[in-house]
């Protein structure tokens, strides 16, 4: 499966979804809860990245209730998982030309169309977790740059990046890797700008989406893969293939999510409407943190006594092969992408100054672990 489709391959699934979004497809949404009478009320149609059963899909929903709560039920979100208009990797260009109004997804999804655009989801990061990259859109210039580059995509689009997610593990492999010479020639899965720094790394790299990350490893198409971990690559059944699953790394240590609006039903938005969108994203980020810290460290701690999960930290060898990888790679794509050098230039000087503050000031967690609890964390 290509790791991306590119624009003149979208024709035939866009027409699809486009009779599939006219024939009013509601089976197995997700609804803001309704204060108004359905005729009072303006209704979008989003459509997620991921399967109905995923928490990603989850926190779509959340997102959505917050929108009908906070405008009384003025603005309705309806929530489609993954698949039910248009593939998972269509959406950008779905919501661009209005076959949806609005999308659930993640950066690295529109890798295929601009790389620079992983970068507000994948890339080396220079130190920073999600939380700091959202902090960097925020108040270190990426929100404009953000903008910047939807515009020289030429895609009609409202973006809000929000959601923070955790450091994502190495992942799921049949045998342990034990330095980075392991990674030629497997078949890995990753997505958006981690494909380049895998394929640096040797090994070969196939993108799939969610849904059909499962079914490759159960059929020998991969020898490993990553999705995001926690809580989604149990939901996906990951562990009930792989019993190996490789904790940290640095292909994916600040992702968030995105959500996208058809520009013209955004802008044809009352103002306080508009507010609420962005206010929705805001506070859906606290509750996700929140719902992450619980229901990940549930199903960690599940995986690894219910279904023999053995979790292995990655060596350091590996980590260090990794960041030397995403030198080569941010080096070769500034060089072709003059705007993809402006934003790591912007990320780099934006870490260098907060990573540093925060490594100054915060305490080692695993030393109050092993004290209270006797064991490393």
């Amino acid at each position: 499966m290509p790791s991306m489709a590119d624009s003149s391959s979208l024709d035939l699934p866009l027409q699809t979804g486009r009779r599939r979004f006219l024939c009013g497809m509601a089976a197995g949404t997700l609804a803001a809860p309704m204060f108004a009478r359905a005729s009072e009320a303006l209704t979008f149609r989003m459509q997620t990245s991921w399967p109905a059963s995923n928490l990603y899909n989850e926190f779509a929903g959340d997102f959505a209730r917050k929108v009908g709560e906070m405008s009384g039920g003025r603005l309705r979100i309806d929530v489609l998982p993954a698949n039910s208009v248009v593939p998972a990797f269509s959406l950008l260009e779905a919501v661009h030309k209005g076959i949806v109004d609005a999308a659930h997804s993640v950066p690295g999804y529109w890798y295929g169309k601009n790389p620079a655009y992983a970068l507000f989801g994948n890339g080396p990061s220079f130190g920073m977790d999600g939380s700091l990259l959202l902090a960097w859109i925020e108040h270190g210039g990426g929100r404009k740059l953000y903008e910047e580059l939807q515009r020289t995509m030429k895609f009609d689009v409202h973006g809000i990046l929000y959601g923070p997610m955790p450091t994502q593990p190495l992942g799921w492999f049949r045998k342990e890797p034990k330095s980075d010479a392991d990674f030629k020639r497997l078949r890995y899965r990753t997505s958006g700008l981690a494909v380049d720094m895998y394929k640096e790394m040797g090994a070969e790299v196939l993108s799939l989406p969610a849904a059909d990350i499962r079914q490759a490893l159960q059929s020998g198409i991969l020898d490993a893969a990553e999705f995001v971990g926690g809580t989604p690559d149990r939901q996906l059944g990951l562990p009930d293939i792989m019993k190996l699953c490789m904790l940290q790394s640095y292909h994916q240590p600040a992702e968030c999510f995105e959500l996208l609006f058809n520009r013209k039903k955004f802008d044809a938005l009352a103002p306080e409407l508009k507010a609420i969108i962005e206010n929705a994203a805001k506070a859906a980020t606290t509750d996700m943190l929140w719902k992450v810290a619980h229901t990940y460290s549930q199903d960690h701690q599940a995986m690894r006594e219910t279904q023999q999960v053995r979790f292995v930290r990655t060596p350091q060898s590996i980590l260090e092969a990794q960041l030397r990888a995403w030198d080569r790679v941010i080096r070769s794509k500034s060089q072709d992408n003059p705007l993809f050098a402006r934003i790591i230039k912007s990320q780099r000087a934006w870490a260098s100054r907060v990573v540093g503050w925060e490594n100054d000031v915060l305490v080692p967690n695993d030393l109050a672990y092993r004290h209270y609890f006797g064991k490393p964390a």
